[in-house]
């Protein structure tokens, strides 16, 4: 099992910046490809970010490419997104997600075996 917990979000003025983290434990996060979803009300869970088990590899939704910077440090077992310029359309409730099957960085939410909680990110105009 593999627990996740994301911490980070909060209320923040459009143009601005925020870091989310996700912290892992149960198993060595440098097992899993790692990705970042977000869900704003009324509306499916939409695919963010995801990077490589070794970091070197990532992969944007065009939404967020340029904006948004995913990274990880599998020696503290956390993955971040960095977002910057962010847009009231960017509001939305952030989960990360753990993918325990080998190869791609992919963008559907059942392609991921391990979900965190969610934090909320609220961008005012």
């Amino acid at each position: 099992q593999v627990q996740l917990v994301e911490s980070g979000g909060g209320l923040v003025q459009a143009g601005g910046s925020l870091r989310l983290s996700c912290a892992a434990s149960g198993r060595t996060s440098s097992r899993f490809t790692m990705g970042w979803f977000r869900q704003a009300p009324g509306k499916g869970r939409e695919f963010v970010a995801a990077i490589s088990r070794s970091g070197a590899s990532t992969y944007y939704a065009d939404s967020v490419n340029g904006r948004f910077t995913i990274a990880r440090d599998n020696a503290k077992n956390t993955m971040y997104l960095q977002m910057n310029s962010l847009k009231p359309e960017d509001t939305a409730a952030y989960y990360c997600a753990a993918r325990l099957r080998l190869g791609g960085l992919p963008s559907g939410s059942d392609e991921y075996d391990y979900w965190g909680q969610g934090t909320q990110v609220t961008v005012s105009s």
